[in-house]
């Protein structure tokens, strides 16, 4: 039995569009730096507070809250070349939690932790959307991240004020 010149060909084009693909996935992966975000399950007590860690430098961890229909914090401003871990949870439905102009994208399910990581290299003002519909009011939720040469440490907006509140400074 001999493999005709059609079937030699239908293979070698199969082969080389899976050798394709691969090759696009390593060029997002690491020419672009997109990566797949991850999603903690929750093996203990997910945290109930949204809060700004600062590590040394420029590098920060951010806990978001969700809630119907706002993100806390609602603004975080940190200076010019900072990188963030961001964590995020929710205690109600499903939300969204896109930071335009970055290749952050995550999705927030009860009972999970989402996580990603952002280096913010230009200065500006970006704005976090919740792109899973989550109610009446879904249009109006949304946060913002502004990056400033001008400053030379963070700041938060819309905590909420409680014991529970956490603003650290990982130094101390």
């Amino acid at each position: 039995m001999s493999i005709n010149v059609f079937e030699k060909r239908a293979f070698l084009v199969a082969v080389a569009s899976v050798a394709v693909s691969l090759a696009l996935i390593a060029y997002a992966t690491w020419g672009m730096g997109i990566n797949v975000p991850t999603c903690i399950p929750l093996g203990s007590k997910p945290f109930d507070q949204a809060s700004v860690t600062r590590h040394e430098g420029k590098n920060y961890e951010v806990h978001f809250v969700a809630r119907m229909w706002a993100f806390e914090p609602s603004v975080l401003r940190v200076p010019t070349g900072s990188t963030l871990d961001i964590y995020a949870v929710t205690k109600d439905v499903t939300h969204g939690f896109l930071i335009a102009g970055t290749n952050v994208n995550l999705m927030i399910v009860p009972g999970a932790v989402a996580n990603s990581r952002v280096h913010f290299a230009k200065p500006g003002i970006y704005t976090i959307v919740c792109h899973e519909y989550c109610g009446r009011n879904h249009q109006n939720m949304n946060a913002r991240i502004e990056v400033s040469d001008q400053i030379a440490d963070y700041s938060v907006e819309g905590l909420p004020a409680s014991e529970g509140m956490k603003l650290l400074d990982a130094k101390e």
